[in-house]
């Protein structure tokens, strides 16, 4: 059996998240050691770049999520992922309020048909994605 002595990680996973782990392996030609290694390894650099994130003004910093989400291809360095906890409909344009932290909220104005399309409603989980002065939403098809 193995031991955490010898540097054995063992953990119980979801026949769906197993899943899409197996199917991840085979899109990417990687075993699930590979796989599994290089989201530890990152973890440390996802920590490192939320934290860079929240302004630091002597106070507790909230604590960064840290998900399981799929990976998303993206130029944006700055993403933070969240529950939707409201969505507020315009005539073309919708302001979508996203709690990333406990009491830290985050509001994104997209596109009413975005919100459609992807079906972004309350308690849904969103990946909020911040480049220049764009904020967006994100969500896994």
């Amino acid at each position: 059996m193995p031991r955490k002595s010898q540097g054995w990680i063992t953990f119980q996973s979801s026949p769906e998240e197993q899943m899409i782990l197996e199917q991840y392996c085979q899109k990417s030609q990687r075993s699930k050691t590979e796989v599994l290694r290089e989201l530890i390894r990152n973890l440390d650099r996802q920590w490192e770049e939320a934290s860079e994130q929240i302004p630091d003004a002597g106070e507790t910093k909230p604590e960064t999520r840290i998900s399981n989400h799929h990976l998303l291809g993206i130029s944006a360095r700055n993403t933070l992922w969240g529950k939707v906890k409201q969505v507020v409909l315009g005539d073309i344009n919708a302001e979508v309020i996203v709690e990333i932290a406990p009491g830290v909220e985050i509001v994104a104005v997209i596109t009413k048909s975005s919100v459609q399309r992807f079906a972004v409603s309350p308690q849904k989980e969103v990946c909020v994605v911040i480049k220049s002065s764009d904020v967006m939403i994100a969500v896994e098809m």
